[in-house]
């Protein structure tokens, strides 16, 4: 399942080949089905919700990399990898890196401007990356392998 565009991301060690998991592709969509559904609750704060719907997003992204057969430790590598796993167009996948500008401002420097239009998007986003690696899922042949 191996994806050419990520060659040179192997060759320099930015990602890792590492066959799937049923377990851990499971709990991958489990923990971003539960986020996300929590980030879409009115009654949390916004950076309540900002967080699970960022985390959710990045749970998705790092299961779709993982369908793959790949690993990465950096959070924008998995969102970047999303064009070529679930064929995410370019300025969606932007969204999320600027939600990880967002979140990084928020995790690092502890300022958090409510912008209710990019949890929106970011929402909106990690719903369809959600049903993509669903479709992807359903549709393989061959199922993932077992963790040992």
């Amino acid at each position: 399942m191996g994806i050419k565009q990520f060659d040179n991301l192997v060759t320099t060690g930015k990602l890792k080949i590492e066959p799937p998991a049923d377990e851990e592709l499971d709990g991958m969509l489990a923990s971003g089905h539960a986020r996300l559904s929590d980030a879409e609750r009115k009654d949390l704060s916004f950076e309540s919700r900002f967080d699970l719907a960022y985390n959710a997003a990045h749970s998705f992204a790092l299961a779709a990399l993982r369908f793959h057969g790949y690993r990465s430790e950096s959070r924008y590598l998995v969102f970047q990898a999303l064009q070529q796993t679930v064929a995410l167009e370019p300025s969606e996948w932007r969204v999320l890196d600027r939600a990880h500008v967002v979140r990084n401002r928020s995790e690092y420097e502890g300022y958090l401007a409510p912008d209710p239009k990019l949890l929106e998007a970011v929402i909106k986003i990690a719903r369809e990356i959600e049903q993509r690696v669903l479709r992807m899922r359903s549709s393989t042949q061959k199922p993932p392998t077992k963790k040992r």
